[in-house]
């Protein structure tokens, strides 16, 4: 399933990573020991381990990989922290949150991609908190949360998601429409006070509202 030519693929990636910038060690650690074809679609299994976002189910992608390391740096990752993830995907972004030692609760509105990924994940020994919903409204039920990480386009934070951020808690979105993004950062300083940062321009899918059922 991983094998070393996977393993020394990896490493390759992971090098070109830190190359661009990336400095948070446990970040690259623990992206090095997530096997990224494995959330792949087989058509673009060879390439896995090129920094690139791919296509998979739904009309969605599998992130960069250097995306994935500059939004997790941003979001500053401790043991034991309760994570939102908004936006599942192919499981890779999630992957790396539980290598990083959070209690990772995901949301993903593709009922195919919700499925999909909590397979991939549990054949892989992964375990987080799986939710089939609309991300822009969160898990208040689960709420607050240390970190939230938003992995898809919003036209600007949704509030839901400020209020279930803990005091102390970070969240992670890229703002902006379908042309482009600025990465920002939010830190919840008090119940009614955050401070905003913005770190440079991305490329994400749209977040989208409500739930979609599924292509089949």
């Amino acid at each position: 399933m991983d094998s070393y030519r996977h393993k020394g693929l990896r490493q390759k990636l992971i090098d070109s990573i830190r190359t661009k910038g990336i400095r948070h060690e446990e970040v690259l650690e623990a992206m090095n020991r997530v096997p990224r074809h494995i959330f792949m679609d087989s058509s673009f299994i060879n390439f896995s381990y090129t920094d690139k976002a791919f296509p998979i189910a739904a009309g969605q992608t599998i992130s960069q990989p250097y995306t994935v390391a500059f939004q997790t740096e941003l979001l500053d990752v401790k043991r034991h922290m309760k994570v939102l993830e908004v936006g599942t995907g192919s499981g890779y972004q999630t992957a790396v949150l539980l290598e990083l030692g959070a209690r990772v609760f995901t949301i993903e509105r593709q009922r195919e991609l919700f499925l999909r990924a909590q397979k991939t994940l549990g054949e892989l020994n992964y375990h987080a908190k799986f939710f089939y919903g609309d991300g822009y409204e969160g898990l208040p039920a689960f709420a607050p949360f240390d970190r939230i990480l938003v992995t898809a386009a919003a036209p600007e934070v949704p509030e839901k998601l400020l209020e279930q951020l803990a005091v102390g808690g970070i969240l992670v979105l890229p703002e902006g429409d379908r042309f482009g993004q600025k990465m920002i950062r939010v830190v919840r300083t008090s119940e009614a006070d955050h401070t905003r940062t913005e770190h440079g321009y991305f490329s994400f899918v749209p977040l989208l509202r409500g739930k979609n059922q599924s292509h089949d």
